[in-house]
């Protein structure tokens, strides 16, 4: 989709943007090379978030109008709704990238994750030690490791997305090292505020269902202007956050637990079976049995 000559990139293009795409399952992926993201269009915008590794070489990059240089050792988030335009790079570039969907991201939203993502944001190149990029390096290939040897333990997307949080928390740590514990919110503009809280609400809610009017009435805002927030950081609605939590819970309880199809309902706050049957087959294109059956538990 084209926005004023700018090309709209969901996470199910990254395929065809990097031609060594290593792992996808539409809320995830991991790829080695972006040589084919500098040809694929002069600029689009993300609706995902990418971290870039950068091993050797340089590469660089406007984000939002702004260059970025970044050389080995350095680590670059590309946020959601970031418009991406002239990359270039020596022959000597290297880089590893993790992109995840919006829908995958608000599963493991923390305070601490997110309070450093506001922090990075606001300088989004990072220069990693030595040690800090190996670490990270290793993360990416212990995934790749267990994509090529499905049949040495556990496998799967229960196993990439361990791999993924476990990475996290440590991505995290090096943030916070690079960029100190503090972060003063005072310094925010109100609206950032507000969608920092509802971010940690939902967050909270562990996928229960929940009203927008819930969610402004507990941030003291009207249901509109939350929505309106929502748009301008997320380029979504309200609306479609709170469905993209619940759904994204939904998906991880049916694929990697072995809670009954009404006990999940219930957990989320589904009072109604059916009403929560025809929740995940409008959501995910099937009845939950058909789903857990086809992707996940007890497969």
């Amino acid at each position: 989709m084209k926005e004023a000559g700018i090309q709209q990139i969901n996470l199910t293009d990254v395929p065809q943007i990097s031609g060594h795409i290593k792992y996808f399952d539409g809320e995830i992926g991991f790829a080695d090379d972006i040589h084919t993201a500098a040809t694929f269009v002069d600029a689009y915008k993300v609706n995902f978030v990418a971290m870039i590794f950068c091993t050797s070489g340089n590469v660089s990059m406007k984000i939002n109008g702004v260059k970025y240089d970044i050389r080995a050792n350095d680590g670059l988030l590309i946020d959601m709704q970031s418009v991406v335009s002239d990359i270039s790079h020596d022959s000597n570039m290297n880089c590893k990238i993790i992109c995840i969907s919006l829908e995958g991201g608000i599963t493991f939203m923390t305070k601490s994750v997110f309070e450093a993502f506001l922090r990075i944001k606001q300088n989004p190149v990072v220069h990693f030690s030595r040690d800090e990029i190996e670490l990270m390096s290793r993360y990416y290939e212990l995934a790749l490791f267990k994509m090529e040897h499905p049949g040495v333990g556990s496998s799967g997307k229960e196993t990439m997305h361990t791999i993924l949080r476990a990475y996290v928390l440590d991505m995290i740590a090096n943030l916070t090292s690079h960029y100190g514990e503090d972060h003063d919110m005072a310094m925010m503009r109100q609206s950032d505020r507000i969608f920092h809280r509802f971010i940690l609400l939902l967050a909270k809610s562990n996928g229960t269902q929940h009203s927008v009017k819930d969610y402004a009435d507990e941030l003291c805002v009207s249901p509109k202007y939350l929505t309106s927030i929502c748009r301008k950081h997320e380029g979504k609605t309200a609306s479609d956050l709170i469905t993209f939590n619940t759904v994204g819970h939904i998906k991880q309880m049916l694929l990697y637990s072995s809670l009954s199809i009404k006990e999940i309902a219930l957990q989320l706050g589904f009072d109604n079976l059916s009403f929560f049957g025809k929740y995940v087959k409008k959501h995910l294109g099937q009845s939950p049995n058909n789903y857990r059956k086809l992707n996940g538990y007890g497969r």
